[in-house]
C-alpha cells in the first residue's frame, strides 16, 4: 500500500478548510509526525517497559527491548511503512551505531546497568535501534517530502568531512578535540546547501539550520530516555528526579546528523546535489 493517495487526500481536506499557510503548517507537522513513527515507538517502549518491568520477570528488560525493535522493524516493512531501500539505510545506522556504543561503554563515557542476554561486549542490542530510528526518520522524511540538497559539496568531500566527525568520536579520548574545527567545517561545507521539500508547494531551508533543529529534538528525546535510567553518563549516580543532559550532548547530535547525511546519500544519492525544478521560495 503507497501512503502517497492518505496523504494527497489530508492535504485536499487540510486545503479545503484552512488557509493556504495553516493547511500547510498542519501538513508539514503531520509528516513530520509520520516519518518519526519508528523513533517514537522505540522511546514509548523504553518509557512504559520502565514503568512496568519487575526484575523478577523471566525476560529482562532490555531483551525484551531488542525483540520489540525487530518486531516493530518486521511489521514496518510487512505494513509497507518502510520501503527496502529505507530498511538498508536503517542497517548502516543500526551497525555503525552499535559499533560507536560498544567503544563508549568501554571508554566509561555512559553505561548499560540493567542485566541481559543480547548484549556485545556491555552494550545491549537494542541500542543499534536508536540510531536506527534516526536512519529510518532521515530516510522517510526525504521520501514524504520529496527532497532534495542542493547545492550539495562533492561526495568525496562531504565522506571525508563525514568520516572525520565520526573518528573523533573516538580519537577525542586519546588526542585533542576537534569539534570546533568541525563546526566551523560544517558551515564552511554546508551553509550554502538548501533542502528543497514539497508540501503542496516548494520550501527550503539552509541545512545546518535543518541539522540544529533535528539535533534539539533528538537531545530532548535523549533527556526522556536518560531519566528513565535505561543507560547512566558516567559521574551521574542515577537521581530520582529529573536532569537534563549536559547541552554538549546537542553538539555531538548536531555533529552526527552529518555523518547520518552521508550515510542516507549512499542509499539516496539521486536526492543530493539536485535541486527541486521549481526553485520559487514559498510567499
Amino acid at each position: 500500500m503507497n501512503n502517497q493517495p492518505i496523504e494527497r487526500r489530508l492535504g485536499n481536506a487540510m486545503r479545503a478548510r484552512l488557509p493556504l499557510w495553516a493547511a500547510e503548517f498542519v501538513m508539514f507537522t503531520l509528516k513530520q509526525a509520520w516519518a518519526v513513527l519508528f523513533g517514537v515507538a522505540m522511546l514509548v517502549g523504553i518509557v512504559i517497559s520502565k514503568a512496568i518491568w519487575q526484575p523478577d520477570w523471566a525476560l529482562a528488560r532490555y531483551d525484551a527491548l531488542v525483540l520489540y525493535g525487530v518486531v516493530i522493524q518486521v511489521m514496518f516493512l510487512w505494513l509497507k511503512l518502510e520501503t527496502w531501500r529505507e530498511a538498508k539505510v536503517i542497517l548502516l545506522f543500526h551497525l555503525t551505531g552499535t559499533i560507536m556504543e560498544i567503544f563508549k561503554v568501554n571508554a566509561g563515557s555512559w553505561a548499560y546497568p540493567e542485566p541481559g542476554l543480547f548484549k556485545l561486549y556491555g552494550v545491549p542490542l537494542f541500542s543499534g535501534f536508536m540510531y536506527a530510528s534516526v536512519g529510518s526518520f532521515m530516510a522517510r522524511v526525504i521520501r514524504l517530502f520529496d527532497m532534495r540538497f542542493a547545492p550539495y559539496p562533492p561526495f568525496w568531500v562531504a565522506g571525508l568531512f563525514a568520516t572525520a566527525i565520526y573518528l573523533n568520536f573516538f580519537t577525542h579520548h586519546y588526542i585533542y578535540d576537534i569539534r570546533i574545527a568541525l563546526f566551523a567545517g560544517s558551515l564552511i561545507l554546508f551553509l550554502r546547501t538548501r533542502i528543497w521539500f514539497t508540501i503542496g508547494r516548494v520550501y527550503w531551508m539552509p541545512l545546518p539550520l535543518a541539522a540544529f533543529l533535528t539535533s534539539l529534538f533528538l537531545w530532548i528525546a535523549e533527556n526522556i530516555g536518560t531519566n528513565t535510567g535505561t543507560w547512566v553518563y558516567a559521574g551521574d549516580a542515577g537521581a530520582a528526579e529529573f536532569s537534563w543532559v549536559s547541552f554538549s550532548k546537542l553538539g555531538s547530535w548536531y555533529l552526527l546528523l552529518y555523518v547520518s547525511f552521508v550515510t542516507v546519500s549512499l542509499v539516496y544519492r539521486d536526492a543530493f546535489g539536485v535541486a527541486k525544478e521549481n526553485h520559487a521560495s514559498p510567499e
